[in-house]
């Protein structure tokens, strides 16, 4: 008997440009194309016949959940921050959402390139997992149903984890949960309800099956909260706001987690404050004695594949300021160093992120801690070293040179090289505080605004803030606080998205009035790639309005 291997590159070229030809993924050579090759190779049927097997593809996955942010250089930071209420994508040389009509169309790069990371590497790989662990000939792998249900719960979390992710973005999509083993051309839309409706029913059974907590030696895997946090959201999304209530309550209120108040970690005995102990390297998982931290992505420097495709975190290089574009009076320029990296300047905070929202001078998040401000003239060989820069002249050094950012997105340079972009901090997906937010927003839409500002107040109070009253709290309320809380953590654009609230906030905050005024209301949601749409030539994949 003879079974196909199909190379990544030719899955890559079928799949990344529509998903309309899901095959059963396998491992292969990169040079292989449909070559045959007796069963006894690496394949599924192989390698899903053991419980080590099971956990290589599930490690697998975890892995492809994490390219999310570093797939390649940029997308990731493009998705979630430039042209939102919070950030733009403002250097000279930059283009994203100057002109919302021009740019944001079906053919536009992180437009399709998201959509083939969910189908290709996250929604097939889940699939062959739970599809092959659920085979009742593969029953005798396991010790109990429980083995098997948590092996199952994990890749249905990330099955649900990635289609909540396209409906925040797309709206409705295909919904597809079993392995295709020919091609397949008429995909069809779920309705975004549909597909919600899917992602709860597999965080239902993920927040049942899955562990309470890990070991050490396994950070960075998923456990019970985090299905429960991400249920959170989906249930607010379907309306169902008690069953949100109650979700994250089921985290908020469990022994395992809290608002970390007191100073932890490898830099407790260092200046700063509890909140800058969240952001220090080494300090991001629960061995640290982290108890707000519920799922990161793990970055590993010297260590194969502990940095994904690209090596290593990039937030420093994108959402940085190009800082050593600044010269002293002589013309000497900046240099980078461990802490300052090397930012481009690619994403710019809004004056409404930068400015308007720190309105309580006591909050530790916008400290000198946390938030930096105050520059100087760091190059050793400048008569001006150690002095504080002078104010920018031109509109590019404040768009793009040299402008305040949260030191969250600062760490410990990538294997030592301090200007290289990147750096081997870990990334918060789900932490605490933000279960706190989701909860407050559960609460205010079930019209008990008391119990929303008390979930509020347990951040301000953290953050040395002034509490709020329960006349006080809003979703525009309820925004603020997540854009001091989760700046440049929570995927910003997601949230606007889902809560139907992008061009509002992009109309009332982007940057400049060329970037507010050409956003229009169909804008609220992205297009079909039209990639997609195109290979789907057995019915029709519709696009959304107005694209």
């Amino acid at each position: 008997m003879l079974t196909f291997k199909i190379s990544s590159d030719y899955r890559k070229l079928m799949l990344f440009a529509s998903m309309a030809m899901i095959f059963c993924l396998s491992s292969c050579n990169e040079d292989e194309l449909l070559e045959e090759r007796p069963l006894s190779s690496l394949n599924d049927d192989a390698v899903l016949s053991n419980k080590n097997g099971f956990e290589a593809y599930l490690i697998g996955l975890v892995r492809n959940a994490r390219e999310e942010c570093v797939q390649d250089d940029n997308t990731y930071y493009i998705t979630n921050f430039p042209g939102t209420d919070v950030a733009e994508d403002a250097g000279a040389e930059y283009f994203t959402y100057r002109n919302w009509v021009s740019y944001l169309t079906p053919v536009t790069p992180e437009v399709a390139t998201n959509w083939n990371w969910a189908y290709t590497k996250m929604i097939a790989q889940a699939n062959i997992i739970i599809s092959y662990a659920n085979d009742p000939e593969r029953a005798d792998i396991w010790d109990s149903e429980a083995e098997r249900n948590a092996v199952v719960a994990e890749a249905r979390f990330f099955r649900a984890y990635t289609y909540n992710f396209l409906a925040n973005l797309y709206g409705g999509v295909p919904i597809v949960e079993t392995v295709e083993t020919s091609p397949k051309f008429d995909y069809v839309r779920a309705s975004r309800q549909e597909v919600y409706e899917f992602a709860k029913e597999d965080l239902e059974f993920a927040s049942q099956w899955l562990p309470p907590t890990v070991p050490s030696t396994k950070e960075g895997r998923i456990v019970k909260a985090a299905a429960d946090h991400l249920l959170t959201e989906v249930y607010i999304s379907l309306g169902e706001y008690q069953n949100a209530i109650t979700s994250a309550s089921n985290v908020i209120d469990s022994d395992l987690y809290h608002l970390m108040e007191n100073r932890f970690g490898v830099s407790a005995d260092q200046p700063g404050d509890v909140y800058s102990d969240l952001f220090a390297t080494g300090n991001f998982n629960r061995s640290s004695g982290n108890m707000e931290s519920i799922y990161v992505w793990q970055f590993e420097p010297f260590v194969e594949g502990g940095g994904g495709s690209q090596g290593g975190n990039r937030a420093i290089r994108n959402m940085a300021p190009f800082l050593v574009r600044i010269s002293d009076p002589n013309g000497l320029a900046n240099v980078p160093t461990d802490s300052l990296n090397r930012g481009v300047g690619r994403v710019r905070g809004t004056n409404y992120a930068i400015y308007d929202i720190w309105d309580d001078a006591n909050d530790i998040r916008n400290s000198k801690f946390n938030f930096r401000r105050d520059f100087v003239y760091n190059n050793p060989n400048s008569a001006f070293f150690g002095q504080p820069t002078q104010p920018p002249t031109v509109a590019e050094d404040s768009l793009r040179s040299m402008y305040p950012y949260p030191m969250k997105i600062e760490g410990l340079p990538w294997q030592g090289i301090n200007n290289s972009g990147r750096t081997q901090e870990d990334v918060y997906v789900y932490r605490l505080a933000e279960t706190y937010l989701l909860r407050a927003e559960a609460y205010f839409r079930n019209e008990q605004p008391d119990l929303a500002a008390e979930d509020i107040n347990a951040l301000r109070e953290r953050s040395n803030a002034t509490p709020i009253a329960a006349g006080d709290v809003s979703i525009d309320y309820i925004l603020d606080e997540r854009a001091r809380e989760l700046m440049y953590e929570g995927r910003r654009r997601k949230t606007l998205i889902r809560m139907g609230l992008l061009v509002e906030r992009v109309r009332q905050y982007g940057l400049k009035e060329e970037w507010r005024s050409t956003i229009q209301d169909y804008h609220n949601l992205w297009p079909i790639p039209q990639s997609a749409i195109d290979a789907n030539f057995g019915a029709e994949l519709s696009q959304n309005p107005g694209y």
